[in-house]
């Protein structure tokens, strides 16, 4: 019966997966009810938490988006990036992976993709090396961003263990770098240089298009808007805010002593406020204060690109979660029989499943949300989920992605391509090793500090 079951969460989560958008969160939901009037599941608890710790972060992003503070991060990368046009291929990575672990969001990537692949054809650089790398760069950024939904969604699973966010950011922000470093050196003299690479020597005998590359110049700075730089500092203000009280629980305000207190939602049995509440409130008090100070208005926030997305991520992790959670919950003594042995034998398995989850969902959030308490039911120690985190981005694995499709659709060379077989893309092997890197690096990092 449990095959059964297995089999149909996994048909709902690949139509949900091609359907891309909201699809997964429909498509749950669809599942959920199966369980629950099919085999009788009792449901379990939504992912409330971490929906609203979504919301709550990219409505600040999406504030920081209509007050120009994108744009002007998005000048500060295209001065960087032109600066040192021979090393595309080391700083486009590296500045798109600190500009996604700041603004906590991958989304920050588009406007950057196409000055990366601008500059490396104009320096002759192929540049798929600097692209591929880039994208895998910001997908690991989110792993490692301390106002990522996966971040968020990794701390709500393990506070009660202990685990506070500046233990995951030591592990996750120096392993997460080392993955992208070992992967620039992997793609550092990936493939033919442009130059000699036949297909770019073809276009270019098209005056048409040899004009274009030439001629294409977009060194003119995006115009900004007369608070962008405020916008950033509140921005990061905030992000400091939930650094701080993250790493810190004693700062957190404490109600145990004061008379009728009751826990709840936001207030633990201990009378103190937990931590994924208290990123909502910073995050979202981040957006009202762009909002007032930062010459900007809440309808221009509604219509930002990054507040549609909010919806959409927040949907799809609340009908994947609700319904893996439910199927795991209901078949807990035997999922735990089943993979108890094996996994304490073989902890790196684990970190293949986020992988391989990860892949089907495209959300590190709920991919997180979805397997990590089952890790932690399993016996695993805490510091190791946490070592194993970086696992959560296999949504690279098929090149549907946004963000891979984006960085394909700049690279007008045509180095940056899915292949005939659809997963030898360009980011295949640059994201497996990273991802490899990274998990390792994460494993020992944790051994030591944690």
């Amino acid at each position: 019966m449990i095959f059964l079951q297995l089999g149909i969460l996994l048909i709902c989560i690949f139509i949900g997966s091609r359907m891309s958008g909201i699809g997964l969160g429909v498509m749950g939901m669809i599942g959920l009810l199966i369980l629950l009037f099919v085999f009788g599941m009792q449901p379990a608890d939504p992912p409330l938490e971490v929906m609203l710790i979504i919301l709550s972060v990219v409505t600040a992003a999406a504030a920081l988006q209509a007050a120009g503070g994108m744009d002007y991060l998005v000048n500060v990368a295209a001065k960087i990036l032109r600066s040192h046009p021979e090393q595309i291929t080391i700083l486009g990575p590296l500045v798109t992976y600190c500009f996604t672990l700041f603004a906590g969001t991958a989304h920050i990537s588009y406007s950057i993709l196409p000055i990366i692949a601008e500059v490396a054809t104009k320096a002759r650089v192929r540049p798929e090396r600097a692209l591929s790398m880039s994208v895998t760069a910001a997908h690991m950024g989110i792993t490692a961003s301390p106002v990522s939904a996966a971040s968020a969604a990794l701390l709500t699973v393990l506070v009660a263990n202990g685990i506070k966010l500046a233990d995951i950011l030591m592990v996750c922000i120096p392993s997460t770098l080392i993955g992208v470093i070992v992967g620039i050196l992997f793609v550092l003299k990936k493939g033919k240089e442009l130059d000699k690479d036949p297909e770019f020597i073809e276009k270019m005998k098209d005056p048409v298009f040899a004009n274009s590359i030439e001629g294409d110049s977009r060194n003119s700075e995006i115009v900004l808007k007369p608070s962008a730089i405020k916008s950033v500092v509140i921005f990061g203000l905030a992000v400091l805010g939930v650094v701080l009280l993250g790493s810190f629980p004693a700062l957190l305000p404490e109600f145990s002593g004061k008379e009728g207190f009751t826990p709840n939602f936001a207030v633990n049995a201990a009378g103190q406020v937990q931590i994924p509440s208290m990123i909502m409130m910073i995050m979202l008090s981040a957006a009202g204060l762009i909002i007032l100070f930062a010459d900007t208005t809440a309808a221009q926030v509604t219509k930002a690109s990054l507040f549609a997305s909010a919806g959409q991520a927040t949907i799809a992790v609340f009908g994947v979660v609700w319904m893996s959670g439910t199927f795991m919950e209901h078949n807990y003594v035997q999922i735990k029989e089943t993979l108890g042995e094996l996994v304490t034998a073989y902890p790196w398995l684990f970190a293949l499943a986020l992988f391989t989850l990860s892949i089907l969902l495209f959300s590190q959030a709920a991919t997180t949300k979805a397997l990590m308490p089952l890790g932690l039911s399993l016996g695993m120690a805490p510091a190791f989920l946490v070592g194993i985190f970086p696992a959560v981005i296999g949504h690279f694995f098929i090149p549907g992605y946004p963000t891979l499709l984006t960085a394909i659709q700049f690279d007008r060379t045509g180095t940056t391509k899915i292949g005939k077989y659809v997963l030898n893309h360009s980011f295949m092997l640059p994201g497996l090793v990273t991802t490899a890197a990274a998990v390792i690096a994460g494993l020992i990092l944790q051994s030591i500090l944690l």
